[in-house]
């Protein structure tokens, strides 16, 4: 039964990295705690590495396919993408060793800090016509010296920075469909060394319980995880959906309200 629920989620892992940036984090992470229970208190840890591993693998098979005239506006944010990685790197070493009731409370913290920045601040749910004409013309409108702290926390709390990063780029003006986009390579730069972080350790996570475990890394899990997730990715790079964009905008804060919930329900 757990694994058709891993492939069924992969699915919507899938879809979430195409439409909202995710990569998979926000969903996989409470799924991968309930579904690796035996671990125990390491179970958050490894929810946030397997997550890194599936985020990573959807988030640069979205990238691929990503057309290049949206990939441009990336032109010029080498810094940015260098401190997304370097930020991965450093929160993934804190997350091997940080209790697992900090990482999910962080998580739930953030999760709710973020859906009600979303709906109280203006410019996410409908962004103001001024900031949309001048998003073609601004700098890119995630900072460089943003990304250390970003990618730290993203990585730390198994995430991706798209959370982080949506925000951001949808307040400068941009549509959702854009935004979106854009977040899959930031994310593919913060799960990338932090993947290679949790696959080479297991400090902190115990994870003799789990057979398929490799690191700190649920390699079943995810293997399951990516099996839904990216024949879906691919095929709505090919087909992509046509979504009102304040529709796109208040569902991407309807499921964060979802995860939200889950991971209250599932408080350890």
């Amino acid at each position: 039964m757990s694994a058709l629920v891993l492939v069924v989620v992969g699915v919507l892992t899938g879809l979430t990295t195409v439409v909202f940036g995710f990569g998979g984090g926000f969903v996989t992470v409470p799924v991968i705690v309930w579904v690796d229970a035996a671990a125990g208190p390491a179970a958050a840890t490894v929810a946030v590495a397997t997550s890194s591993l599936v985020m990573v693998v959807n988030a640069v098979v979205a990238t691929a396919a990503t057309p290049r005239p949206v990939l441009r506006r990336l032109r010029g944010t080498a810094p940015l993408l260098v401190l997304l990685g370097t930020g991965g790197l450093g929160g993934a070493v804190a997350a091997c060793s940080a209790p697992a009731r900090l990482i999910h409370w962080g998580f739930v913290v953030y999760l709710a800090v973020t859906v009600v920045d979303g709906l109280a601040r203006p410019g996410f749910l409908r962004p103001a016509p001024a900031a949309a004409a001048a998003a073609g013309r601004r700098a890119f409108a995630v900072p460089a010296a943003s990304g250390l702290p970003i990618g730290a926390v993203a990585a730390f709390l198994g995430v991706g920075g798209s959370v982080m990063t949506v925000p951001l780029l949808r307040r400068s003006g941009l549509p959702m469909g854009v935004t979106a986009a854009l977040a899959n390579p930031l994310t593919a730069c913060v799960s990338a060394p932090a993947c290679a972080v949790f696959l080479a350790t297991a400090q902190g996570a115990d994870t003799r319980a789990l057979v398929s475990a490799f690191g700190s890394v649920d390699l079943g899990a995810a293997a399951l995880l990516l099996l839904g997730a990216l024949p879906v990715v691919v095929l709505l790079r090919r087909r992509p959906l046509r979504i009102a964009d304040r529709l796109h905008a208040g569902g991407y804060l309807a499921l964060l309200c979802l995860v939200l919930t889950a991971m209250l329900v599932r408080t350890p």
